[in-house]
């Protein structure tokens, strides 16, 4: 079972959505939608009536496909919700996850028959006393403490491994996977990591000392996490889902229960991706 979730809006690829469902309909592959993205489909004009319809990803599905940009993709892991290979067709701006592309039809047609290449990413988790219900905690990209409507800074207490780190007076904090180093990470200061360097990053936005920098810790590492803020709630984000939470919360991010492997084409490499995707080097 090849299972496709996939994002609306995407007025300026139906064209090539119709063709790539058209193909999907004479492939002879079992192909389910999700729910929401079907209806989608159906008022933009594209025939997919004749795919399964699903809200729940089934037990028997070897690949899930996300139609979009990266933000699709990771709603689409978190979909999964456990390690099954996700393979990105990028419609969206950079797709740095969403390595495939509807502009090379032969390459995903090989993909959906099984010709990728797999690279196994870590993910970040939290727990949290004020974690809505249903609410899935695991983070491909990175788990953010915001603060909330205020001006003001927020003020995050932080332990490593059970001992005393640092109070964090800023914007916020980012607690990142390597794939996600390239993310939110990266536009606040954070380094870049290769993908397959299982490790945390701890990135600071808008720190209010010059002492507090990125820091890159062990990928065992637990990192406990109490909030204190001026406002009435302060912000987190899982991959940018987000929800409140009150002024001494108290959070605790480690290693997520699962990884993420992530499909790419078989010429797939990371300098070719930091060139392309993120102009690496380029002098203008």
């Amino acid at each position: 079972m090849i299972a496709i979730y996939g994002a609306d809006r995407q007025e300026e690829h139906l064209a090539q959505l119709g063709r790539f469902f058209e193909s999907l309909a004479g492939s002879g592959l079992e192909i389910c939608v999700h729910t929401q993205f079907a209806d989608y489909l159906l008022s933009v004009g594209i025939a997919a009536g004749g795919f399964r319809r699903v809200d729940s990803l089934p037990d028997d599905t070897r690949l899930v496909v996300s139609l979009g940009g990266d933000g699709t993709f990771l709603r689409a892991s978190s979909w999964a919700g456990r390690d099954i290979p996700v393979m990105g067709i990028n419609t969206g701006h950079l797709g740095y996850l969403a390595a495939f592309s509807l502009d090379k039809p032969q390459e995903v047609e090989a993909a959906l028959r099984g010709d990728f290449d797999v690279s196994r990413r870590m993910t970040v988790e939290l727990e949290c006393d004020a974690l809505p219900a249903g609410f899935s905690p695991v983070a491909l990209n990175e788990i953010s403490i915001l603060k909330g409507d205020t001006t003001s800074m927020v003020s995050i207490s932080a332990r490593l491994d059970g001992y005393y780190l640092a109070d964090y007076l800023a914007d916020g904090l980012l607690v990142a996977t390597p794939t996600g180093s390239t993310a939110y990470n990266l536009s606040c200061g954070g380094p870049i990591l290769e993908p397959i360097v299982e490790s945390i990053i701890l990135t600071p936005i808008a720190p209010h000392s010059l002492t507090l920098r990125p820091l890159v810790v062990g990928a065992a590492s637990r990192i406990e996490l109490e909030v204190t803020t001026r406002g009435e709630s302060c912000h987190i984000g899982v991959d940018g889902r987000t929800f409140a939470v009150p002024s001494g919360a108290r959070l605790l991010v480690r290693r997520g229960r699962y990884m993420v492997s992530v499909a790419q084409p078989r010429s797939a490499n990371f300098a070719e991706t930091l060139r392309r995707k993120l102009r690496w080097g380029a002098r203008n």
